[in-house]
């Protein structure tokens, strides 16, 4: 255990739960510790954005990025509960197993998903992840950043399988997913493995998730793959819709690209 940072957070901690701007002596007495570890960890947190000091009295409060924080895990969960009826629905319509996935740096995790009702699926964890750039559910969310984001995020790319894409593949595949509204996979993570999804933006008008259907591509046939992308792209836009995002915009599939 690094004790170091458990008094870090045991601080922050204290420093919220007394709803006031406190002093070096009075958080030295509370905590039990010499005031030059109080002050050198405060000092940490002021650098890191958590806590500020009056110039004036010396004292020290948090600041709003610990709400933010908060703010960020309370959407997620927010978003879970609020996307579950899309899940099951899509579920229920493809009986392939479907994903609400968010985006972690160059990864996407996979925040609840719906198992296929098919003998033979796909196999996720809630929790797990996945490279961004290798799966539909991330190269949808990939899709809403610059060029210059996803050059920071996904560069150097791992070459998965014999499909997975190279970067400048890369760019141009998200350029076309801007346009299209969805994004799929073929087999570019696992092999014989694909699917497809779409983005889901908040009220801000920031990607905030992607609902995305995955199974075997022996099953996920070109055909069966063009009856299933409107019904993932309507769900996202329904959820974006709900998450107070603008009126979706009808989007134009072009079908023949959906394998």
């Amino acid at each position: 255990m690094d004790r170091t940072l458990l008094k870090g957070l045991v601080l922050l901690e204290t420093l919220l739960r007394a709803r006031k701007p406190c002093g070096v002596t009075e958080l030295s007495n509370e905590l039990g510790l010499v005031k030059s570890n109080v002050h050198r960890l405060l000092q940490t947190l002021v650098h890191c954005g958590y806590v500020l000091q009056d110039p004036a009295t010396g004292q020290y409060s948090c600041t709003l990025k610990v709400w933010q924080l908060g703010a960020m895990v309370n959407h997620e969960r927010d978003m879970k509960a609020l996307a579950r009826p899309y899940l099951q629905g899509l579920a229920s319509r493809t009986q392939e197993t479907v994903h609400l996935s968010v985006l972690s740096g160059s990864e996407v995790v996979y925040v609840d998903k719906i198992d296929s009702s098919h003998p033979i699926g796909t196999y996720t964890t809630v929790g797990g992840r996945a490279p961004a750039y290798a799966v539909s559910t991330g190269k949808a969310m990939l899709s809403t950043l610059t060029d210059e984001e996803v050059a920071k995020l996904c560069t150097p790319m791992h070459q998965f399988t014999d499909r997975t894409l190279a970067f400048d593949d890369l760019i141009g595949e998200l350029r076309r997913i801007r346009q299209q509204g969805y994004a799929t996979n073929r087999g570019e993570w696992n092999d014989g493995v694909g699917g497809v999804a779409a983005p889901i933006f908040d009220a801000s008008g920031r990607c905030c998730g992607a609902i995305g259907l995955s199974g075997p591509l022996e099953r996920l046939k070109p055909a069966i793959l063009k009856q299933l992308t409107p019904w993932v792209v309507q769900g996202a836009a329904s959820l974006s819709k709900q998450l107070g995002f603008g009126e979706p915009e009808p989007i134009a599939l072009d079908m023949d690209e959906a394998v």
